[in-house]
């Protein structure tokens, strides 16, 4: 058995659930921190539901309440996060939302978890940004703006630990082949898409050991889009 502790935040999404099994398939030990209660996870996985981690007391206490289970923490993937197609004249703007589902969470728990992650020979942090706040779209707006905020958090916090042997990467995927997006998008291909599970072996990768000589790492993941 891995003696690696990972923790993903999010793990009860398509994503998250991806990440979860494949690193279950690597013997490493899996909490998962979700705001969803109630969801089956696989046996030997630290469930933590009901989590606001838009809230740093929340947020710390997660961390905490892994640690304790497990001893120690050497991986976080923050995977937690919402999406909105809004334009700017909208009379409800969602920026606001945007910021606290895809910058706060991510935040909150990095500050939460780097006290333990410093402790470890390898500690990683993998974020979760997304390709499309490279260049923002029409009704992207709220959405590109706090996924890029992720990437500045990413690349800051990377200058920050380079004395430590902890580690800030982000991913950048396009678009996801989930059944929601298959849904919204009926005449796209979805072979042209990226799979959770590539993008968990992604993940996976920049939170281990092998991965010590990449940090600050902005990776797109695009598929064929």
């Amino acid at each position: 058995m891995n003696e690696r502790v990972i923790a993903v935040t999010g793990g009860h999404g398509e994503l998250g659930r991806a990440v979860v099994a494949a690193a279950l398939a690597q013997g490493l030990k899996v909490a998962v921190i979700d705001h969803a209660t109630g969801q089956p996870v696989p046996q030997g996985v630290l469930e933590l539901g009901g989590v606001d981690l838009t809230d740093p007391v929340a947020a710390t206490a997660a961390v905490a309440a892994v640690v304790k289970a497990f001893k120690r923490l050497d991986a976080v993937l923050n995977i937690a996060g919402g999406f909105v197609w809004q334009t700017v004249d909208d009379d409800q703007p969602a920026w606001d939302r945007m910021y606290a589902l895809n910058l706060s969470t991510a935040l909150n728990t990095c500050r939460a978890a780097l006290p333990y992650l410093k402790q470890s020979d390898a500690g990683r942090i993998v974020n979760v940004g997304a390709n499309g706040a490279l260049k923002s779209a029409a009704g992207m707006g709220a959405y590109a703006a706090s996924k890029s905020a992720v990437h500045r958090l990413t690349e800051s916090l990377a200058e920050e630990l380079k004395s430590t042997p902890v580690t800030v990467n982000a991913v950048l995927p396009s678009i996801l082949d989930t059944p929601q997006n298959r849904k919204d998008m009926p005449d796209a291909d979805p072979a042209q898409w990226v799979a959770p599970a590539d993008l968990a072996a992604v993940m996976l990768f920049l939170a281990s050991p092998q991965a010590r000589a990449i940090t600050g790492a902005l990776i797109p993941v695009t598929g064929r889009v």
